[in-house]
């Protein structure tokens, strides 16, 4: 179910709501690279009827890899132009950056390549799914799958989105496939398109013994880098904070859609993270403390591909 509405922010941008599109599936190793390397291609991919055959996947899985490539930022469905069959997409310099030709890391063998593409699909400007809803509003850390269902349901009421209970269903337990660990939780190799989803590799979430509960992992993520972690930074200051140089730690930690909130980070976490930023883009962003109220300042402008340019490449953050 996809609904239009427009997000109150100063950017007033147009976002769908979208409850369904993935078809049930959670996105699989392979899946990503696939579309952006068929996309390169083709540029109509998802308008052909052979796309099934180049992706080497099932007519709904087609379905559910452009899904997931658009709501994670790596397809802009603006497009290139249109067709009778619909808009021919476009993939993002994200993505060609990521994924692409000599991309940084086009198979994701590299945990820090999840942490991007889980910051890409909470903070979409575009697209507003179960997955930001439960990383950017829900504020319960242990809840069960009924809580955030009936959560789901009610924000999706509030902004005047009228979805079956069946669709939010289907797309409540699809989040939670995504991000829990299986029972039989193993590293897909390269050349192995297993059916986990990578997103269970991040830790954010895990259940009781009886799959009864669920709670968000706060705290310490050892596989997320700081250069990561400001490249949502400098995203979140131009989404929610457009033209400031300015944010306190507590917004940054508990503002909506915030970095703090989407990788479920405590203070010291953070902070440690700020240190580390201010020695990677030599004092260019940093962390201050000025009568207890601490303060993050971007004293330079710091272009956020740079940051992830510095940690794949080793390069020096301009």
């Amino acid at each position: 179910m996809e609904a239009r509405r427009t997000r109150k922010k100063t950017t007033n941008t147009k976002i769908r709501f979208r409850f369904s599109g993935h078809q049930t599936f959670t996105f699989r190793y392979g899946w990503l690279e696939k579309g952006v390397r068929g996309l390169t291609e083709s540029h109509d991919l998802f308008l052909r009827e052979d796309a099934p055959v180049i992706l080497g996947v099932g007519k709904n899985m087609v379905e559910s890899i452009r899904y997931w490539c658009t709501v994670t930022r790596l397809v802009d469905e603006s497009g290139l132009g249109k067709k009778p069959s619909g808009t021919v997409l476009k993939i993002t310099p994200v993505a060609e950056k990521l994924l692409g030709d000599n991309g940084w890391d086009p198979y994701l063998e590299d945990d820090a390549s999840l942490w991007l593409l889980h910051w890409l699909l909470i903070a979409n400007p575009k697209s507003c799914t179960t997955s930001q809803i439960a990383f950017s509003w829900f504020h319960k850390p242990d809840f069960t799958k009924q809580e955030l269902l009936g959560f789901v349901a009610s924000f999706a009421e509030r902004h005047s989105v009228a979805v079956k209970a069946s669709v939010l269903l289907r797309d409540v337990d699809c989040f939670l496939r995504a991000y829990l660990p299986s029972p039989m939780k193993r590293k897909t190799t390269i050349s192995e398109e297993g059916f986990d989803c990578p997103f269970q590799e991040l830790g954010l979430l895990q259940s009781s013994p009886d799959k009864d509960f669920f709670r968000f992992c706060v705290g310490h993520k050892p596989t997320l880098p700081s250069q990561v972690l400001g490249y949502a930074l400098l995203d979140y200051f131009d989404l929610a904070h457009p033209g400031r140089n300015t944010m306190s730690v507590q917004e940054c930690l508990y503002g909506i859609g915030s970095p703090g909130q989407a990788f479920k980070l405590d203070e010291n976490t953070l902070i440690v993270h700020l240190e580390e930023m201010e020695k990677i883009t030599h004092g260019k962003i940093i962390l201050d403390e000025t009568a207890g109220l601490k303060q993050i300042y971007r004293r330079e402008a710091v272009d956020g591909n740079s940051m992830l340019q510095c940690y794949y490449r080793g390069d020096s953050c301009q």
